[in-house]
């Protein structure tokens, strides 16, 4: 777990889109609610339980991929929205589209996905609509809770990023007295700080943690079972 991210580079953000904007503001709302996580090792320790419920996401992907080339194109995003209840335009369909194809493949694949979801789930009422319940999302919210809440547990002063400093604050309460607490927390904030502008997004956090549970892999290991 907590693998070094490498492989394909993502591409780099843009500058502050209307996208990120609203994901910053949904945040500091949210983190007005707190957090009930109190350490990052009890985020770690949470890790196994969250990788099985990710990969419960898989049937949803197949159902969404309706070429079955193993990727989500825009139009069956659309498709999506539709299925799931979810009222957006075109252009925000778009740009979560956008936002989720960090690898610009043209098509969202597994791991785009979850944290597809999980914006989804940030963004939108958290209450699961029926046509929600019936695709088998009900049953994921509390992961995407835990996953909101983690990064508010990271966000110490609520401004909807993650700096640097506060990555090191997070791991010295776990490892305080630790030398090696300080060279952690800074190896943990290059893995999530993709366009190394020195801070770092939900979505960013997001395509970190799928790294750190191994769902990053699955593709790649799907294709050499094949």
């Amino acid at each position: 777990m907590g693998g070094v991210i490498g492989g394909e580079s993502p591409r780099n953000s843009s500058p502050a889109s209307k996208l990120e904007r609203k994901m910053v503001e949904a945040m500091q709302q949210r983190a007005l609610k707190g957090t009930s996580v109190k350490s990052f090792n009890s985020v770690i320790m949470k890790f196994p339980k969250i990788d099985e419920s990710l990969r419960n996401c898989r049937t949803i992907f197949q159902q969404f991929d309706e070429d079955s080339n193993g990727e989500i194109d825009q139009q069956e995003l659309k498709h999506c929205f539709q299925k799931l209840g979810i009222e957006s335009t075109d252009d925000e369909i778009k740009d979560l589209f956008q936002a989720c194809d960090i690898y610009e493949h043209m098509g969202m694949k597994f791991n785009e996905f979850i944290v597809f979801l999980c914006l989804v789930y940030l963004l939108n009422d958290p209450a699961v609509s029926e046509a929600r319940k019936r695709m088998g999302l009900g049953c994921l919210e509390p992961t995407f809770e835990t996953l909101v809440e983690s990064f508010v547990f990271l966000d110490k002063n609520k401004d909807g990023y993650v700096s640097k400093n506060e990555m090191i604050q997070a791991i010295n309460e776990t490892t305080a007295g630790e030398r090696s607490s300080g060279r952690i927390g800074v190896k943990r904030f290059e893995e999530m700080d993709w366009d190394k502008n020195g801070t770092v997004t939900f979505k960013e956090f997001l395509f970190a943690f799928t790294r750190w549970v191994g769902i990053d892999n699955e593709d790649d290991d799907d294709d050499d079972d094949e």
